[in-house]
């Protein structure tokens, strides 16, 4: 497989799509264990959550100040989720091995244990992924996206 990369590339949204931010959604059945996944084990900052608006539970994760988000919502008894895929994944792309083996010993710290990956990039690439208590993947990767090409190994 041939991979494309060309660091530095500015690239705009369109003029007719004037996005301010993006945030990606997706149902649980296990909600108190995604919120203390993503927030304890993981890490990421909660902006945002409530309890029973018009029957939702939901929180929204994220970084302060960047425009990227994750909502996770619980609806329903119990509600309908759709089975994991090993495509279906969050990538953190972390500045550097260190970062990654930071992350990667904080989540064995709280109990976690990394899984294989399906694709080969993502090994071949030095990352190293997770699974969430839904079976949804979290991928570690040494390196930012868009910044600098993929380590190789």
């Amino acid at each position: 497989m041939t991979t494309s990369h060309t660091p530095h590339t500015t690239h705009t949204w369109p003029g007719h799509l004037a996005v301010g931010a993006v945030r990606f959604a997706r149902p649980t059945a296990r909600y108190d264990a995604i919120v203390a996944f993503y927030r304890d084990d993981l890490g990421l900052p909660v902006l945002a959550s409530w309890r029973g608006h018009a029957g939702y539970d939901g929180v929204v994760l994220g970084l302060p100040g960047a425009p990227v988000q994750m909502e996770i919502t619980q609806h329903g008894t119990p509600p309908r989720i759709p089975e994991p895929d090993p495509e279906n994944q969050l990538v953190l792309y972390l500045r550097g091995p260190e970062a990654r083996d930071r992350a990667v010993a904080h989540l064995e710290a709280r109990g976690h244990t990394p899984v294989p990956a399906t694709n080969p990039y993502w090994p071949d690439n030095g990352a190293v992924l997770f699974q969430d208590p839904d079976g949804w993947l979290v991928v570690l990767a040494p390196w930012v996206f868009g910044e600098e090409p993929p380590p190789r190994g």
